[in-house]
Order: structure tokens, then sequence, then C-alpha cells
């Protein structure tokens, strides 16, 4: 039963429980996307529900979109460490299932929000959730599913919250053709109901997901310090690096692309009712191509230089996106989906490299720590955006132009790390 205990070889079969694991890491993120995409999506028109004193300018709402983003991300942050260790300590479905009840539970509460610190708050304690969610997942489809499906499983989670922002478009987009646009006063609310439902996933998780036997044998016979290992000398290199590679991904995303739908609401003077949602819609699409090549190059070609291809591809496409003076039309619209595809391959990317990095018993820690101290960083973007955004006068091309440029970095930063193309994952 090797592939049930996850010693698997590449001859082994794939069984039930492999695919029970893959439905619910998928999903678990999926839903994590979809709660993440929600802010963007409502984010103008509940601001401005908010603003006392006339008509809310959109430098006040690029300022609180960077606080509360910001908030957002630090809880993620907190949350990833957290949950990511409470993985290690006692299971990976466990520590998931908690994690997803956080981040529905409290997503729901922003249905009740009346001032901006409401919504920063909230986002903050949904947030501790999400964070938590990803290197779980992650940590228990690699070590469950045969090593020869890395790559291809890595894109697969690497989609899922992807999949997640596509549904947020496809909903905003069928709510504003059934006449309750969320640029209307307090329609904004239901979406934030709305993401309570995933909480309904625990029980799937809870009754059918087993839990990763290469786990219990790592931890079976000695006892685990996760979060002070992967600060020790031979592993700190690969933390710190690993944090690195996330925050040039986190701050491109959170620094620029999430600005896409203000923008686009901006551009168009919102009278064109489905745009915001489409520009959603087709971000996502892309997305999720993007997250399924990504780890698939990384196969082929080795993860160092697919890396610094992504970051060339996502600096060169962003800069052309926003700095190219286009109206909203077809050539926006499939530069829209250019960028998502570009931005959004590191998320297939992360999966495959970041569990290659650290052993089996403090490998929920190390991906927790490395993604989500990413997102501290990308907290610092996301308000340095915000306040750019300001400064430019309400210019959100101009400050996503800026944001961008941190690209550089990743394309020096990653020829320091090791490659790990072809190598099994370290026990």
């Amino acid at each position: 039963m090797a592939g049930e205990t996850g010693e698997a070889t590449a001859h082994d079969r794939v069984k039930s429980s492999h695919y029970a694991v893959l439905l619910a890491a998928f999903l678990g993120w999926m839903f994590d996307g979809f709660e993440m995409g929600l802010f963007p999506f409502v984010a103008r028109p509940a601001l401005q529900s908010m603003y006392a004193g006339g008509a809310p300018p959109d430098a006040f709402v690029g300022e609180w979109m960077g606080y509360i983003t910001a908030l957002f991300l630090l809880g993620a942050a907190a949350g990833g460490w957290v949950f990511g260790w409470l993985g290690d300590k006692i299971g990976r479905v466990r520590a998931m299932s908690a994690s997803i009840l956080t981040y529905s539970l409290c997503t729901g509460l922003g249905y009740f929000a009346s001032e901006p610190w409401h919504l920063g708050g909230f986002r903050f304690l949904a947030a501790l959730g999400m964070g938590g969610e990803w290197s779980l997942g992650v940590a228990l489809v690699m070590e469950v599913w045969p090593e020869r499906f890395r790559p291809l499983m890595a894109g697969v989670i690497g989609a899922a919250a992807n999949c997640g922002f596509l549904l947020v478009g496809i909903m905003g987009s069928r709510i504003t053709q059934w006449g309750t646009a969320t640029n209307t006063p307090d329609s904004w609310r239901l979406m934030w109901l709305i993401g309570v439902l995933p909480a309904l996933l625990v029980f799937f998780i809870r009754l059918f997901v087993p839990e990763s036997e290469r786990w219990k044998h790592a931890v079976e016979h000695q006892h685990t310090t996760p979060l002070r290992e992967i600060f020790l000398p031979e592993r700190l290199r690969n933390t710190l690096l690993g944090i690195v590679f996330t925050s040039v991904a986190l701050i491109g995303t959170w620094g620029t692309v999430q600005w896409i739908p203000l923008w686009i609401d901006q551009m168009t003077g919102a009278t064109i009712k489905e745009a915001k949602a489409n520009a959603i819609m087709l971000s996502a699409i892309g997305a999720i191509i993007g997250c399924l090549l990504g780890p698939l190059v990384g196969g082929k070609i080795g993860r160092r230089p697919t890396y610094f291809l992504l970051c060339v591809s996502a600096l060169l496409t962003c800069a052309y996106m926003y700095r190219g003076g286009h109206t909203y039309g077809p050539l926006l619209q499939f530069l829209i989906l250019l960028t998502g595809l570009t931005t959004a391959a590191f998320y297939g990317w992360f999966p495959l490299f970041l569990p290659e990095l650290f052993p089996t018993r403090m490998r929920a820690t190390g991906q927790g720590v490395c993604f989500n101290t990413g997102r501290v960083f990308a907290a610092v973007g996301a308000i340095y955006g915000g306040q750019l955004v300001k400064s430019f006068g309400g210019d959100y091309a101009r400050a996503g132009s800026v944001v961008i440029l941190i690209y550089f970095v990743g394309m020096i930063a990653i020829w320091f790390a090791p490659e790990t193309k072809g190598k099994p994952l370290p026990d």
C-alpha cells in the first residue's frame, strides 16, 4: 500500500484516497481564492458607501484599499506561521479543517461592516485561516501523491485559487445582470454572506480525507520543533531564499494586479457594468492557465530558469498593459488575461519548488513561513501602492507600473537557489 502511505514510486497506482486528498486541497484553496477575490471586487462600492462628505474620490478608495489589503496580508502571514506549525504538530488534515473553518466564518463578518476599519479587521481575521490553508494543502498532496505527478499536482493546486477568482467574476457578472450591481448601496454585503459556504467543506474533509502517512512516520519516533529547525544554519539559506521568491511574486500580485478591477471601474466610469466582472474573469482564466504551465515548464527545464522567465514575462506584460495608453476594449482585455497568466504562474511553481526545500517533519511550517512572510512584504507593497495611487491623484496604472519593478529582484535572486529538478522530496 505504498501509494496510500505517501512512500510512492513511479510505478504506484493512483487510488481513491489520492483523489480525496486532491479534492479537499483543491476546494480548500479554491474557496480561499474566492474569499481573496471578494474584496477587490466589492472594495470600490463598499468604501464609497462608507465615505462621509460628498462624492468619494479614488484617492480615498485607493488609500483604504492599500491599508485593508495590508491588514489582510499580515493576517495571512500570521495564520500561515500558526497553521503551518500546527500542521506539523497535529497533522495536515485537522489543521486544514481548522483553517477553512476560520476563513469562511470570519469572511461572513464583512456583512456587518459600516466603517473602512471594520472591513480591515474582518479581513485580518479571515486571513488567519487563508494563510494556513495553502501550506497545509500543498504538503498533504505532495506527500500522498506519487512522485511522478508532482509537477501536475503543483499546477492543479496552484490553479485552484484562481478558479475561486473566476467564480467571483462569474457571480459578480450574474449579480449585475440580475439588476443588483455591486456599485449600488449595500448590495456588496451579499457577497460576504456567500463567503461563509466553504465551512461546509470541513465535514467532507473530516469524514473522507486520510492523513499523510509520510507525516505520521516522520514524527512517530521523534520530538519535532519545526519552527526552530527551519532557522537552523543548515536550513536558513533555503528559508530566506523561499521568502524572497514568494515576496517578489506576492508584491507583484497585491501591489499591481489587485488594482485591475478598480482601474477598469475608473476607466469606464462604472458605466459598463459587466467590465469589472469581465476583467476578474479574464485575469482568473489567464491565471489558471499560468498555474498549470508554470510547474510543467519547471519540471522540463529546471526550477531556476523557469522562475527567471516568469519574472521577465510578468514584468514586460504588466508594463505594456499599464503604460500602453490602452482604452477598454479587446486589446486591453487580452492583456488582462495575459497579465493574469504571467503573474500567477508563480503560484503553480511554488507548490513544486517549496516542498523540495524542507524535510517532511518541517515541510508545512517551512512552506507556511516562506509563503506567508512573503505576504508581510506584500503588505508593505500594498500600502506603498495605495500611497502611490493617492500621490498620483488616483492613477492606478501609473502606480502599478512602478511596483512591478520588484520582478528585477527575482531575476537576480533565483540564481542563488539550489536546483531541485529530478530530486525526490527530502525525508
